[in-house]
């Protein structure tokens, strides 16, 4: 925001804090052109919170697709500012939510046109999302956060995760790779080969993969790994997996495959092969069991460090907030359909069932 109007805008932020609201928020991505823009506050740098009349704060959020984990980003996110301040359609906030479908291209142009309408911030949820949002704002004076990250520095988002250093901060979900294993192990003692389709473009995928191998040692499995290279090739991804004989699969945050979810599942049934989720809303939707991430929680803590930045904070000083924290969740109805007893270490795991 100009000077002028920070320093305005500053005398009231107190008074306006006073009227904030617990309801619910809105957004105006659930439908129309995905890539469409709100009207814009006029600002270019951060902002403090405003008084209804004083001044105006425009924030972009894009949403990488329109899978379940992404929408409770958007939801957590939502949910942060609100608890911040920033709730859409009061004092002076306009909060515009934009869904890329799956497609980079489409998040690219959602990026672009929210630079050129000089938003206040922009929020990219997954990392093509927030790549998006980086490379599009990156010569511009409007500062990025990100959301479910997993990689941020392969993704070339950050310097290191304790100083970005590059313009923008957020979260990342480091998923508990080990503990995945650890359960896969405990549930299916005789296998010996754990599929993975993923992206070869999606940072945190390749990230993830390297990691997972590293790991399999240590469990005796062998890891079968098949790239893809956008959604119209997962059914193929899964047909090849199908094909090596893999014994179970195991998914990670890849956006291509979570997407899709329901096109890899098709496959790995019709096999009898179970796929293992990377968190509780893929265990919901067919996998049968996860070591999971809260992507609500996660999203909160994306719209506290906005909030934040909002506030006149130096995106490129504050670190990377890192979620880790995992807990076991199982669907008992998709354990039962192959066969799987739930071992007595995961006897007080949530059944999501």
């Amino acid at each position: 925001m100009k000077k002028h109007t920070l320093k305005k805008l500053s005398a009231l932020a107190c008074a306006a804090a006073m009227t904030l609201s617990l309801a619910a928020c809105t957004s105006s991505g659930t439908g129309g052109d995905p890539t469409g823009s709100a009207a814009p506050g006029g600002s270019t740098s951060p902002s403090v919170l405003p008084t209804a009349g004083e001044g105006k704060v425009t924030i972009g959020i894009i949403q990488f697709a329109p899978h379940p984990s992404l929408d409770n980003c958007t939801e957590g996110t939502l949910k942060g500012l609100e608890a911040a301040g920033f709730k859409d359609g009061e004092n002076g906030v306009t909060i515009d939510v934009k869904n890329a479908q799956g497609q980079p291209e489409t998040g690219d142009m959602i990026a672009k046109n929210m630079v050129s309408s000089q938003y206040d911030l922009i929020i990219g949820v997954a990392t093509p999302a927030a790549m998006s949002a980086y490379s599009a704002a990156k010569d511009s004076k409007i500062p990025t956060v990100f959301c479910a990250v997993s990689d941020p520095v392969a993704a070339g988002l950050v310097k290191s995760l304790e100083a970005p250093g590059a313009g923008t901060t957020g979260t990342a979900d480091t998923l508990n790779l080990d503990g995945q294993l650890k359960m896969i192990r405990a549930m299916l003692p005789e296998a010996k080969t754990v599929g993975v389709l993923y992206t070869t473009s999606e940072p945190n995928s390749v990230s993830a993969l390297k990691t997972f191998t590293e790991l399999s040692t240590q469990y005796d499995f062998t890891v079968e790994a098949v790239g893809i290279t956008n959604e119209s090739e997962v059914a193929s991804g899964a047909a090849a997996l199908v094909a090596k004989g893999v014994d179970c699969v195991n998914n990670f945050t890849d956006n291509n495959v979570v997407n899709n979810l329901s096109t890899l599942l098709h496959a790995t049934d019709a096999a009898g092969i179970p796929v293992f989720g990377s968190e509780i809303e893929q265990v919901r939707n067919g996998c049968v069991a996860s070591e999971s991430l809260d992507y609500v929680a996660l999203g909160e803590e994306t719209g506290r460090l906005a909030a934040q930045v909002l506030g006149g904070a130096d995106p490129s000083a504050i670190p990377v907030s890192v979620v880790a924290d995992s807990v076991p969740v199982y669907s008992q109805k998709n354990l039962d359909k192959f066969s799987i007893a739930l071992p007595a270490d995961y006897s007080s795991a949530e059944n999501v069932d």
